[in-house]
Order: structure tokens, then C-alpha cells, then sequence
């Protein structure tokens, strides 16, 4: 079960382009350290049913494992570049969801 990938489902808000735009700068250096994928983001994403999403962006990006995924968000570097994005969002969650286990 430990090679099955997950994906991260991020809401948030960008109350400070700037700083925003340093944790950009850094996220995707440290994303493919960790064997990540940046799947999409949506600024103005399309609810059909129950409650949508704060108004902001929605992102989507995958890992190989939970594991992996634990050490990226654990990772020292990763966890200093962050201070950005909680200086410059107002996040609403940060998901982590578990792919299909392989049919057989």
C-alpha cells in the first residue's frame, strides 16, 4: 500500500501577492525533490453541489506515496518556506487524499 500516490487539495486565498510570490518562487524546487507532480490550479473553480469553496484558488498536486508526502511537509526547507504563504494567504485547508490501491 506504500507506493500508492496521494494528492494534495489546497484552498486558499492570497491576501499578499508578494509574499505569495516567494513561496511560488520555492514550492516548486522542493515539490520535485520529494518526486511531486503540480497537477492544476483554478482561481475560480465551478461547485455543482453543496458548499463551494471559499472564494481563491483551488491546487492540485500528487505524490508518490503518503509517506513521501509526510516527509515533504515535515521538510525543514519546505516548512521555512511556508512562513510565506501563511504571511500572504488566509488558507482554508490543505487535504491530503488517497489515490486508488491498483485493481488485480
Amino acid at each position: 500500500m506504500s507506493d500508492i500516490p496521494v494528492y494534495m487539495v489546497v484552498n486558499l486565498a492570497v491576501t499578499d501577492a508578494d509574499k505569495y510570490r516567494n513561496y511560488e518562487k520555492g514550492f516548486f524546487g522542493i515539490l520535485k525533490k520529494y518526486g511531486g507532480e503540480f497537477i492544476t490550479f483554478d482561481d475560480k473553480p465551478v461547485t455543482f453541489e453543496g458548499i463551494a469553496p471559499r472564494e481563491g484558488r483551488m491546487i492540485i498536486f500528487r505524490f508518490p506515496s503518503e509517506q513521501v508526502a509526510q516527509d515533504w511537509y515535515a521538510d525543514a526547507q519546505y516548512q521555512e518556506l511556508s512562513e510565506h504563504r501563511r504571511a500572504g494567504t488566509k488558507l482554508e485547508f490543505l487535504t491530503m487524499v488517497h489515490g486508488l490501491p491498483p485493481r488485480g
